[in-house]
């Protein structure tokens, strides 16, 4: 048995769009069944790798193959028949291009869904027909919530097993709805499935004569996406100052960078960041060749018409357009680690190309995943896989948008200064910010008292 399509031609695939979707739900839900029946039945499989999936299914005892292998590449998670660590794919079909996240349903790997949700334009959430919406449906809504993602799909998988009775759908489907939609989520759309045998996964279901919706891949091949940053005030993180010191071009300097947003024009005005000094784009080189704009997400050097002091780190940014500048940063913050986070813990703030020394000031509260956003105000810590809030002290200025406004400049990270490793995640929030011109200086940083 093989399944195989002819390869997109490079025109098809750069003529189509890519979406970046994340699947989340309960143990033993079919997440990763979902994934394989995608993969298998819009004939995105190899021959070899189904193969390989035949062998393993064998190997266990099964006799038909085992779509979930297709994404529990680990050979730890195979043998337990579960999904621990998240499984990317990419795959593409004669519409769009797709990235997708397999994450962990368990709930000590909550961290791992933000880690696939973190990018995602659309979550995919499974709900077993049998059980309805259970607590960690509601996690998982939630964590989407936080994370903005833009669209949800409800996939009521396993609705063979309840003889694919409309009023089990549309009752699980009204109580989610409802609740995801109290949590801010903008769009969800339901989807009743049988993973295992592929009823409404690529291929409308003979069985549900009911349901006139679109299928889950018709729905991720149609959903409305856009990367379209350049309507967003342009931000322009500098990675790397370039001065090339030749005979050619002896005073030569420029910024070279990725733009996380918005578009940058030769002759505009901007200011750099956090030092608040201002200045005008007096040229832009994109491999090479200057060009008089440009735009995200490329990558292009930046000169300017001053000689400023600027390192890596800083931020350029339209001088009538500004991000807030503070050393104080409230956020949302997903512990990653299995060493809780404290008041008084030293940290590095990783934001954008800058990273900076922090103190954790306080900790507000803890989010109560299970019962929607409650909290519980003032907790001791932040244990791993916790969401709550941090107030941080910096010692420098940061520029740092709203989470809201900006998935890219408004999240950053936390990172142990001994040893490198990463601790938290966060998404800016509110912060107290100053002026430009107030916030030059950095703050003493004896101690890590700022």
């Amino acid at each position: 048995m093989t399944t195989s399509a002819s390869p997109l031609t490079a025109e098809q695939l750069s003529a189509t769009t890519l979406l970046r979707f994340a699947t989340a739900g309960s143990v033993d839900d079919g997440k990763s069944t979902l994934v394989g029946r995608l993969l298998h039945d819009s004939k995105s499989v190899l021959s070899d790798q189904l193969e390989a999936v035949e062998r393993a299914s064998l190997g266990r005892g099964q006799e038909a193959p085992d779509l979930a292998l297709l994404t529990d590449g680990l050979r730890a998670e195979r043998e337990q028949g579960i999904t621990i660590d998240v499984a990317y794919r990419y795959f593409a079909t004669a519409n769009r291009r797709f990235i997708l996240a397999d994450t962990p349903g368990h709930v000590q790997y909550t961290r791992n869904m933000v880690t696939g949700a973190s990018t995602a334009q659309l979550a995919v959430v499974l709900v077993d027909a049998r059980n309805g919406v259970v607590e960690q449906t509601r996690r998982h809504a939630a964590v989407a919530a936080l994370l903005r993602v833009p669209h949800v799909v409800l996939a009521v998988n396993k609705m063979d097993l309840v003889d694919y009775a409309e009023p089990v759908f549309a009752a699980i489907a009204e109580e989610f709805t409802a609740y995801a939609a109290s949590l801010g989520v903008p769009e969800i759309t339901a989807i009743p499935i049988s993973a295992l045998a592929g009823d409404n996964v690529v291929e409308p279901s003979a069985n549900m004569d009911w349901y006139g919706g679109p299928t889950v891949l018709e729905h991720l091949e149609t959903v409305p996406v856009s990367h379209d940053l350049t309507g967003c005030p342009a931000r322009f993180p500098v990675q790397y100052v370039i001065r090339p010191q030749t005979a050619e071009h002896p005073d030569y300097r420029g910024y070279a960078g990725q733009i996380a947003s918005g578009m940058l024009r030769v002759g505009e005005p901007v200011t750099v960041l956090p030092s608040g000094r201002t200045t005008t784009v007096s040229g832009i080189d994109a491999l090479g060749v200057a060009v008089d704009t440009a735009w995200a997400p490329q990558s292009v050097t930046v000169r300017l018409a001053d000689d400023l002091d600027v390192s890596r780190g800083d931020m350029i940014a339209p001088s009538d357009a500004l991000p807030p500048v503070t050393q104080d940063v409230h956020a949302t913050v997903c512990h990653l680690h299995e060493r809780p986070l404290r008041v008084g813990e030293r940290v590095l703030l990783k934001h954008g190309t800058r990273t900076v020394k922090a103190v954790v000031k306080a900790l507000p509260y803890r989010i109560d995943l299970s019962h929607g956003l409650a909290h519980d105000n003032d907790p001791a810590a932040l244990e791993v896989n916790d969401i709550g809030a941090v107030r941080l002290r910096t010692a420098e200025p940061l520029p740092i948008d709203a989470y809201a406004e900006s998935r890219l400049t408004g999240a950053f990270l936390l990172i142990d200064p001994a040893d490198g490793t990463t601790l938290t995640a966060g998404m800016a929030g509110e912060a107290f910010a100053e002026p430009p011109s107030a916030a030059g200086g950095a703050a003493e940083d004896e101690g890590w008292d700022f």
